[in-house]
């Protein structure tokens, strides 16, 4: 099956493995939409979420792994494809099953978070949405693979907001100018940027586990 994955940023993308079509939407999920909705026309029988994500679930810490069965998103709740998704959580059993929460926008602070924990929701990231949005009206089958990043008690800096470019790329220098203005977020960026590896590392322990087919 013709597979083609959605990330947010190319440090996800780098962990995929070499043939695999993959689109980077940079953390713009009009734009995760728009690679989603491109890959299906151009042949793409499934999609795959894979990245990071923010924890919602307080259980959840960074580097868990998660194989979610649904997403809620504007515009309805979506399920996963069953047989795709039991795949990779048998090849994966340490992985957690959770409701994603396929936002619009960054889920920064710990009260955001707790509402849409509230809602059901396990975890949230920016591409999930669009790509279960998409895959559901084209009647093509999806499965989300995601780390934990940010658990559900931490706040993101301010200066985060900054650090991706829409390629994906990071921006290092415009976050160095947010921290000339607000020096007081080092310690929350250091903090983000372990938790991120913890779930870059689980990522790219779990791709190596399921292969170049990553469970289709």
């Amino acid at each position: 099956m013709r597979l083609a994955v959605i990330v947010g940023m190319k440090t996800e993308a780098a962990l995929l493995p070499p043939g695999i079509r993959v689109g980077c939407s940079g953390g713009l999920p009009a734009r995760a939409e728009f690679l989603a909705r491109q890959f299906l026309a151009e042949g793409a029988e499934a999609l795959l979420s894979f990245g990071i994500a923010g924890g919602l679930d307080p259980a959840l810490k960074p580097g868990d792994l998660l194989v979610a069965g649904t997403v809620q998103s504007r515009g309805g709740s979506y399920t996963a494809d069953r047989i795709w998704s039991a795949r990779l959580r048998m090849a994966l059993p340490e992985a957690r099953n959770a409701t994603i929460a396929g936002s619009d926008t960054v889920a920064a602070s710990a009260a955001e978070k707790r509402a849409l924990y509230q809602q059901g929701n396990g975890a949230v990231d920016l591409e999930s949405g669009a790509v279960a949005r998409v895959a559901a009206e084209a009647g093509k089958p999806f499965a989300i693979l995601r780390a934990v990043a940010d658990p559900a008690d931490r706040q993101l800096p301010r200066s985060v907001a900054v650090g991706l470019a829409p390629d994906g790329s990071t921006r290092a220098l415009a976050v160095v100018g947010q921290l000339v203005l607000r020096p007081w977020e080092l310690g929350g960026l250091i903090r983000v940027g372990l938790d991120s590896q913890a779930a870059l590392k689980a990522l790219g322990d779990a791709v190596k586990v399921v292969g170049l087919t990553l469970g289709v």
